[in-house]
Order: structure tokens, then C-alpha cells, then sequence
């Protein structure tokens, strides 16, 4: 999807911005006040600056993503207490930077600017502190958020390190060294946590050391990291291409491959014994009061697990009547279960093949490109680019999910979409997939807000769960003004997403807050909807590897309706979807409450 961003300054998107006659002449009386507002804002965005320049060094792979290649050689610390150390030092220097700021003097864009900067950091620092940290960092590596799930890939040559250069090569191999020092170090950070008593559960254990199997089984020039060695760049010398074939290899085989085996030996070894039965949090040491920074955490909102479980049940048993309509509608006789296991076993609803899967999201691409300028006034620049999950993570991996592009648009967005064990797979979702990890999903949200220079860059790169997700889930309700799901499967199928996401509160809580088991959570969402006992598993076995994380979806999505239902009560004929649209994503990820605020400002310019 290749479209021209309409340029905007961040002030004109401003919630509660309206169109005002030229300011008067100054006066004197007025000098001192607008004095003071360059000076807030002078300062205000030198510290912006700073603690941007400062995480980039500390954290070298967000410069990356970016594209900065000022620290492309460095994969960072990640995991020393001197790293977590520094990591606290710096929000605490920040935020006493912030309070020397006169909030009130600022402009209104800045004071939004000024309260999400304090949101983040106070959140950050709290996730440092003594009552989360200890529970946290001895706990390093999981089979869905590990180094390990997610390194291989940025080294493939697909993903955001560029392979273009000599350097870059030889950038490549700098972060191998470190790899391997990381995944060492993880083994020192998990016997801490055996000794403290805070440990992973037993599952999430076997998944990582599947998963280092099979990246073990790879081999050399076999593995995801030789991948960039096997299509040079026209202008890389033969003789430069056989010393970077050399030392790749050497590195892989002497460092990579080694630390892979000795965290494989001591987590099969040493850790699964002492590693824990039960898999939610409330079986672990710490594991409630960790549990419910966590829910504040992904959702911004101060809910406790009671309150997160019972809005879950009744969002499952409102989607249920939708679901019990469509089964109607579509003439099945028998039961809303009974209905479930024909979708997810009947063979006209499973792919061809993975090409014809391929194929039909992107014929799904290309009918949304060609509604979704109806509903949105600013469209991404970056290209959406769409492939099937790498061979070495689909087991383990979401039915789909997408990576950011560059900000420039010089590396496309991507699309991912999961094509293990396909007879699980149902065309009947296709659609609601795409809603939400392409477009308008993920792939709006995140490229808008980069490529809006206006921004300062903690709110172009920066972001929380609950509004990342939720606009990823409001995105799948958009389905009728785009046109989508016309065919009463594909309505269900969007039903049966939205469903996943209420089970989420549910189940989330239930294994975390409530001692429920693997199989009584897997049990719990192939009773009420019909996926399939693939995608169950591997979405139950995420929210015991991510606590918290799955409740920011429907958290998200619930507050973005009720904002827009609030707008449309409260301006009649004057609201208009593109200006709804335009407020909620052109100022960056915000805290569900921050995001309040600025609509009800909007709604109040609006009305006059």
C-alpha cells in the first residue's frame, strides 16, 4: 500500500484545536507569558531530545528498528543489573527534568506531550522497583518474548538490520558476539531466580528448549543467521564475500551454537525440576502482586482481576447472541457448539494450500486499499508487505502478526500469517486477520505515528499495549464501512475474533488470578468459540508465557468505541469518522485515559 502522507503539524492535531482568528498584536502585559511558553516549551522538548538520544545508546536496537545506524554493531546490554541500574537512573533523571517545567505554560500539544512523557516514565520506573523487577528479571527468557524467538529473525536478512554493505555484515557478526554473551548470561539470571524461589512454569520451559532444538538442528550454513551469506549484494568483492562467508560461520559454530547447547542442557537439566507445576502466576512466589502491576501495566487502567474476569464474561455472552445469529441466518439446525465444530472441521473451510492462502490475503489487501480512504484522511506511506511466519518460529507463533517498517518507508510493514499444521487453519477468519495486524490495524497505527515528524520521538516509537491493541481490534469493527465480511462466514469469523479477545479477560485472569490449568483454559475457549485446538493452544500457552499482556485488546478496543459512541451522541451531524480517526491515531500510542481526555477536548471544540 504505497500513499501520500498529508503533511500535519503536530499542533493542528491537536483534541479541542479549533480554527481561531490571527493572534493580536503583543503587548507588553503579553510578552512575559509568551516568554514563559517558549522557554516551557524550549525546554520541554531539549528534554524530549535528551532522553531520546540517551535510550538509543542504552538501547541500540530501537535505533535500528528506525533505521539509525549509529549503533548497528551494538546489540546492548538487555540483562546486567548495571543495564537495569542505568535504566532507573535515567527515568529518574527525566522525570525531575519534567518537574522543572512549567506544565501550564505550555501549548496545548505540549501538555499532551508533557503528561504521556510522565506516564511512561513513572510506569518504567515502577517496573524497576523493588516489588517488580526481582519477580521479573530472573525469569529472562520465555518461548514467546526470548531473545531467542525473536533475534534469529532480525538477523535473517528479512527484518530490520540491512545486509547492503561490508559493514553491515560485519555489524552483523559484532551482535552475534553478544548474542551469545546474553544467552549466557541468561543462565545466571535463571539460577538467581531458582535460589529466590521465582521461576517459569514447567510448560513454558519445554517450549523454549523445543524451540532451541530445533534452531540447534539448523546446523551452520543451515541456519536462520547464515541466511544473509547465501545472496550477496552485486557490489561486495568475491574475496570480502568469502571472509564474511568465514567468520559468520565461525561465529555461529564456535559462539552461537555452544550457548544454544548450554542453555538447552541446563534448562532440560538443572531448571524444568525446579521449574513450576502450576502456570499462572498465583502459583508462583510474588505472582499476584506481580499479576496486578501487570494489569495496569497492558491496560492502562487501574482494574483489578475480578474486574478484568467478569467484564470478559459478559462480553462472551454478548458476542454469543451475534454468534447465535449468524448461525440463524446461515440456516444450521443444531446447537452454537455444534456450529463451532463445523467451521473448524468442515473441509470447504480449510486453505487449498499455502499459495491459496497467500493469495487470498492479498486479494483482501486490495479490496481494503480501495475503501479505506472512505474512513481515514491520512493513509501510511509505508508499503504492507504480506508473508507466512518463518519455518523456525510457526509452531510456537500467533496465527498472525505484523513488524513495523522503517519510518522512512524504505522497509515495508510487514503482515505475518501462519501457515503451520494448515488443515487448523479457517478461511473464515481471513479477513478480521487482516483488519487487525495490516490495515487500518497495526499497520496504520504504528507507520502514522512514525512518519509524523511533528511528534517528538517518544510518542513515534514509544507506545502501550492497550492502545496499540485496542486500535488493532476497533480496526476489526470497521469491517462494515470497508465493505468486509458481506458473507455471513466472514461476519462469524470477525464475531469469533472479537470472542478470542473476551476470552482473553477471561482466561487471562482465570490461569493468572484464579489457579486455572492449561486445560481447563484451552477447554474453556473450544467451548465458546470455534477455533481451532492448534490456535487454542498456542493462544493459551502465550497468556501463561505473557501475563497481562492479552488483556490490553479488548481493554483498548472497549474504551476507543465508548469514545467514539460518546462523540457521535454528543455532535449529531457534525461528526464526522475521518476527524474521529484523525484525533485518536495522529498524536502516537496513549494511555487510555490520556486518549479520554483529548476526545472529550475535541468533542468540546466541536460543538462550539
Amino acid at each position: 500500500m504505497r500513499v501520500r502522507l498529508l503533511a500535519a503539524s503536530a499542533a493542528a492535531l491537536l483534541a479541542g484545536c479549533a480554527t481561531t482568528a490571527p493572534p493580536a498584536p503583543s503587548s507588553p502585559a503579553a510578552a512575559a507569558p509568551e516568554a514563559a511558553s517558549a522557554d516551557a516549551a524550549t525546554a520541554l522538548h531539549a528534554l524530549f531530545k535528551q532522553s531520546d538520544e540517551d535510550n538509543l545508546r542504552r538501547n541500540p536496537l530501537n535505533a535500528l528498528f528506525r533505521g539509525d545506524m549509529r549503533y548497528a554493531d551494538q546489540l546492548g546490554d538487555m540483562i546486567s543489573d548495571a543495564y537495569f541500574d542505568a535504566e532507573r537512573a535515567a527515568g529518574e533523571k527525566d522525570l525531575a527534568a519534567l518537574r522543572r517545567i512549567d506544565r501550564a505554560a505550555l501549548s496545548p500539544t505540549d501538555q499532551l506531550a508533557y503528561d504521556v512523557f510522565r506516564w511512561q516514565t513513572e510506569l518504567g520506573l515502577r517496573a524497576l522497583g523493588p516489588d517488580v523487577l526481582p519477580l521479573s528479571v530472573v525469569r529472562p527468557i520465555d518461548h514467546f518474548t526470548g531473545i531467542h524467538t525473536f533475534y534469529p529473525d532480525l538477523a535473517s536478512g528479512q527484518s530490520a538490520a540491512p545486509f547492503k554493505t561490508v559493514k553491515d555484515y560485519r555489524d552483523s557478526i559484532s551482535r552475534h558476539h553478544r548474542y551469545a554473551q546474553i544467552l549466557d548470561a541468561s543462565i545466571g539470571r535463571f539460577r538467581q531466580g531458582m535460589a529466590a524461589g521465582v521461576v517459569q512454569p514447567k510448560l513454558v520451559v519445554r517450549n523454549v528448549i523445543d524451540q532451541l532444538d530445533l534452531q540447534l538442528a539448523q546446523g551452520v550454513e543451515g541456519s536462520t543467521f547464515y541466511a544473509p551469506l547465501k545472496a550477496f549484494p552485486a557490489d561486495i568483492s568475491a574475496a570480502d564475500q568469502a571472509q564474511l562467508r568465514t567468520d559468520t560461520a565461525a561465529v555461529i559454530r564456535d559462539e552461537i551454537r555452544p550457548a544454544y547447547q548450554r542453555l538447552r542442557d541446563f534448562l532440560a537439566r538443572e531448571y524444568l525440576p525446579a521449574a513450576r507445576e502450576g502456570v499462572g502466576l498465583v502459583h508462583m512466589k510474588g505472582g499476584p502482586k506481580l499479576y496486578a502491576f501487570l494489569i495496569e501495566q497492558n491496560t492502562t487502567l487501574p482494574l483489578s482481576a475480578d474486574e478484568v474476569h467478569t467484564l470478559g464474561l459478559s462480553e462472551v455472552a454478548r458476542i454469543h447472541r451475534e454468534m447465535e445469529a449468524v448461525k440463524t441466518q446461515v440456516g444450521f439446525k443444531g446447537t452454537l457448539p455444534a456450529f463451532f465444530e463445523f467451521l473448524r472441521t468442515a473441509p470447504k473451510f480449510r486453505p487449498a494450500s499455502k499459495q491459496a492462502l497467500r493469495d487470498e490475503y492479498y486479494a483482501i489487501g486490495k479490496r481494503v486499499d480501495a475503501r479505506v480512504g472512505e474512513i481515514f484522511s491520512t493513509l501510511p506511506k509505508t508499503a504492507l508487505e504480506i508473508r507466512p511466519v518463518p519455518d523456525y518460529r510457526e509452531k510456537t507463533d500467533a496465527g498472525g502478526s505484523y513488524m513495523q517498517g522503517a519510518p522512512d518507508g524504505s522497509r515495508p510493514g510487514t503482515f505475518y500469517y501462519n501457515t503451520y499444521d494448515l488443515p487448523s487453519r479457517s478461511t473464515w477468519g481471513q479477513e478480521t486477520l487482516y483488519l487487525h495486524e495490516g490495515a487500518p490495524g497495526h499497520h496504520f497505527q504504528i507507520s502514522l505515528a512514525q512518519e509524523n515528524a511533528g511528534l517528538p520521538n517518544f510518542m513515534r516509537f514509544g507506545g502501550n499495549t492497550a492502545y496499540v491493541e485496542g486500535w488493532a481490534l476497533y480496526a476489526e469493527t470497521l469491517w462494515d464501512e470497508l465493505g468486509m465480511e458481506t458473507d455471513p462466514y466472514q461476519r462469524f469469523g470477525g464475531l469469533n475474533d472479537e470472542m478470542l479477545r473476551a476470552m482473553r479477560l477471561v482466561v487471562d485472569s482465570g490461569i493468572h488470578a484464579k489457579g486455572w490449568t492449561r486445560d481447563q483454559a484451552i477447554k474453556y475457549m473450544l467451548d465458546n468459540s470455534s477455533m481451532g485446538r492448534t490456535d487454542a493452544t498456542s493462544e493459551v500457552e502465550r497468556y501463561i508465557a505473557m501475563p497481562g499482556q492479552a488483556l490490553s485488546y479488548k481493554i483498548g478496543q472497549l474504551k476507543i468505541l465508548e469514545l467514539r459512541a460518546r462523540a457521535e451522541r454528543a455532535l449529531g451531524a457534525k461528526f464526522d469518522l475521518k476527524e474521529f480517526h484523525t484525533q485518536v491515531l495522529m498524536t502516537g500510542s496513549l494511555p487510555m485515559n490520556i486518549l479520554e481526555q483529548k476526545i472529550d477536548r475535541w468533542i468540546a471544540a466541536k460543538r462550539g
